[in-house]
């Protein structure tokens, strides 16, 4: 029974940052089970998984520290936003591109899932076969 064997998750990197591994440890089964994570594209997956562990790490830094700081400036105070903020800005995007190529969205999981078009007269021909 082929179907029932279920391949191993590589181990994660050695040069991922811990919370990057965590990621690795959490998606990386989900991606072998989908066919996503062949060996070729384990340095990519390993960027994407430094990204989230960025996303979460910034969030939390931005939970205790806020969103922005207020400067008193030549025309009076003002309100900047925190380096955290615009490196998880920066951290989102990569996820979001990065992820698009595992199919780490919804659509993007269907693109990937869907095999092509297929051929137009293919269903007819099983039919006319008697193989449908």
């Amino acid at each position: 029974m082929k179907g029932d064997v279920q391949k191993k998750a590589p181990e994660a990197p050695d040069l991922l940052s811990e919370g990057a591994k965590a990621v690795w440890v959490r998606l990386a089964p989900e991606m072998v089970r989908k066919d996503r994570l062949e060996p070729i594209f384990e340095d990519l997956f390993g960027q994407f998984c430094e990204a989230a562990n960025d996303v979460i790490e910034l969030s939390s830094i931005i939970a205790m520290e806020g969103r922005t700081y207020t400067v008193k400036t030549r025309n009076g105070m003002q309100q900047k936003k925190t380096a955290a903020w615009q490196a998880r800005l920066d951290a989102l995007a990569t996820l979001k591109a990065l992820g698009g190529l595992f199919g780490l969205s919804p659509v993007d999981d269907k693109r990937l899932s869907n095999p092509g078009q297929g051929d137009l007269f293919d269903e007819m021909v099983k039919q006319l076969n008697g193989t449908d």
